[in-house]
């Protein structure tokens, strides 16, 4: 019966590992929003996390935007992202990871998508 109950008081927790193990947003340090504007230099419109290379002065980031569905459903789609085009992210820096950024919103000329 120990051994039932202990299961069972597990179970939500075993559950719920694959999904904390994928998105890691903990690695990000909220407190710490960031707005940038660049250009962007290369776009990867793929699973999970669709991604961009901003240059900023001194400093090409990896901004880590939403899955390509949601870019999608929210009016960005895999052809509105191209290198040479100028955007503005605000998002969160990687506590390791010094380049890298998770996007929270990009302005597109003047069009604001929110992607979380």
């Amino acid at each position: 019966m120990t051994t039932r109950r202990l299961f069972l008081a597990l179970a939500p927790a075993l559950i719920a590992a694959p999904a904390t193990a994928h998105h890691g947003w903990g690695s990000y340090e909220a407190q710490n929003p960031q707005t940038l504007t660049g250009e962007i230099e290369r776009v990867e419109f793929v699973n999970p996390h669709a991604t961009i290379w901003l240059k900023t002065p001194g400093k090409t980031w990896e901004v880590v935007l939403a899955p390509p569905f949601r870019m999608t459903s929210r009016g960005v789609a895999a052809d509105g992202l191209r290198a040479g085009m100028t955007v503005t992210v605000m998002g969160y820096p990687h506590r390791q990871k010094e380049n890298e950024l998770r996007a929270e919103w990009i302005r597109i000329g003047e069009t604001v998508t929110q992607l979380r």
